[in-house]
């Protein structure tokens, strides 16, 4: 693999040497063929911690947001029950109590929420006072409003909280987690992706961060974002752990959407196209979400502007391109032992473009 794609596996060897992070899980799909599946690296930085395997499970962070929380949004379109304009207030009444000016909270919609548009602020640290999932979603409910829903781009993780409940109101009294894992993990064969990995499984999955501020330990095998932390590990924007081969299949069924050779799909080529259209204000990336390539993507400069995809804040990422039908997985724990490094940003888009030369 590495004498096909050697520049790929420069950039990653040197993102080791450089600290960007300690090690990577790596894949490259084309036309529904793996033609890269291979990792780099440990744990940690420590040489005798444990080597990243392909199979390793990586805390995939805000990938959650595209491979569960979008999906399941995604199928529920599919089949006529949600409504994509719906308020969010029909939904969770708590979203317009209490609000001021409650008129705008009452025009916020699904569409707002999945698009990153709603006007509610891109993080608040709820977990600063919060102790309870009550309290973290009280406090979503209640955030303010900062602009006029539809007016402006703002990627909040406060919203896809929000969306993982509105959707679980949907589904009436089935938990997201157990729609996703029998509806869309199960279906695809994606048998190591979940949420909250068993104690005994933990050891085997690469830690994400030396935790000094909230749980004053390693935080390995467990998720690393505290609001999800407190949500039981999982929640609409955060909490899935998954490794390369399964992301792939769930890249599959996206790329295969609509085909004709596939009896098995999971989605339509109508709903793929309704989510990956980028969505307003003008200028904005976002589709409905999906992020989709820009100017300085991560994804480099060979992704069409069909594609779509996702990063995680632990350092992974996820593009698919349709047009070319192909998809690339990356999973890091870049965050490992502190969050401070932000050497992955150029890491990605160079490993991209590595990847797109080659072939």
């Amino acid at each position: 693999m590495e004498q096909r794609f050697p520049e790929a596996y420069s950039v990653l060897s040197e993102a080791i040497a450089a600290k960007a992070f300690p090690g990577c899980a790596f894949g490259l799909l084309s036309a529904g063929q793996v033609l890269l599946l291979d990792a780099l690296g440990h744990f940690t930085y420590d040489a005798e911690s444990p080597a990243v395997t392909p199979a390793t499970l990586y805390d995939i962070a805000s990938l959650t947001k595209v491979v569960a929380t979008t999906a399941a949004a995604m199928l529920l379109y599919q089949r006529g029950i949600l409504d994509l304009e719906t308020p969010v207030g029909e939904l969770l009444p708590g979203f317009v109590i209490g609000r001021d000016p409650a008129q705008h909270a009452r025009l916020v919609t699904l569409r707002h929420l999945l698009a990153h548009s709603s006007g509610l602020p891109g993080y608040h640290p709820f977990f600063h006072t919060a102790t309870t999932p009550y309290a973290v979603l009280r406090g979503c409910l209640e955030l303010p409003l900062l602009t006029e829903p539809g007016s402006h781009t703002e990627y909040s993780d406060p919203g896809f909280i929000l969306l993982g409940k509105a959707l679980e109101a949907i589904l009436g009294s089935t938990h997201l987690p157990t729609f996703v894992h029998h509806e869309i993990f199960v279906s695809l064969g994606m048998e190591f992706t979940g949420f909250c990995p068993p104690p005994r499984i933990r050891p085997q999955i690469p830690p994400t961060e030396e935790d000094e501020l909230f749980r004053q330990r390693r935080i390995q095998g467990e998720v690393q974002d505290e609001h999800a932390y407190l949500l039981k590990g999982a929640a609409g924007h955060a909490g899935l752990f998954s490794n390369v081969a399964d992301l792939l299949r769930f890249s599959n069924a996206i790329l295969e959407a609509g085909s004709a050779s596939n009896s098995a799909q999971l989605f339509t080529r109508e709903t793929i196209e309704t989510f990956s259209e980028r969505q307003p204000p003008p200028g904005s990336s976002r589709a409905l979400g999906w992020d989709t390539p820009s100017d300085d993507s991560s994804s480099g400069k060979y992704f069409s502007i069909e594609s779509i995809g996702h990063l995680g804040y632990s350092g992974c990422s996820l593009w698919i391109d349709p047009e070319a039908q192909l998809a690339v997985v990356l999973l890091t724990n870049r965050t490992w032992p502190h969050r401070e490094s932000q050497l992955i940003r150029s890491v990605r888009p160079a490993f991209h473009d590595a990847l797109r030369k080659a072939l």
